[in-house]
């Protein structure tokens, strides 16, 4: 019996369009993303170029039925690759609300702290997207 491709579904579109805006971000403003990319990793700027880069790919793949099984499947591991930066960026800025001690920066520390587990959401949406979840 073969295996249709999953339908695009608000969530798969939503995932779609969240990596296409991200992914211009990267390439416009590299700059604000260079400080999440961990320390151990060299040249910073290119990885975030290529991250950009990823990104776009993986949405457009998603968005076209003959594309989205692999483009899931690539979304996925792209999004458990970033992981390590959106957890730098968390210990980053738990430096520097320890620091400065003002309610804005406790706040952005926090706002970090939540992002974190919301990476998983969007695993299974692009597990779903791959056909590997239901």
């Amino acid at each position: 019996m073969p295996q249709t491709t999953p339908p695009l579904d608000k969530a798969t579109m939503g995932l779609a369009t969240a990596f296409l805006a991200s992914g211009a971000t990267h390439l416009v403003r590299p700059q604000v993303f260079e400080g999440m990319v961990p320390k151990v990793l060299p040249r910073r700027r290119e990885l975030v170029y290529v991250s950009g880069v990823a990104e776009i790919v993986c949405a457009l793949g998603l968005l076209h039925p003959r594309t989205r099984k692999v483009a899931g499947l690539a979304s996925a591991a792209l999004l458990v690759g970033v992981f390590p930066a959106n957890v730098q960026m968390s210990a980053d800025q738990a430096k520097r609300a320890q620091r400065k001690g003002d309610t804005g920066s406790r706040a952005f520390f926090a706002g970090t702290i939540a992002r974190l587990p919301l990476q998983w959401p969007l695993i299974r949406t692009a597990l779903r997207a791959s056909g590997r979840l239901r």
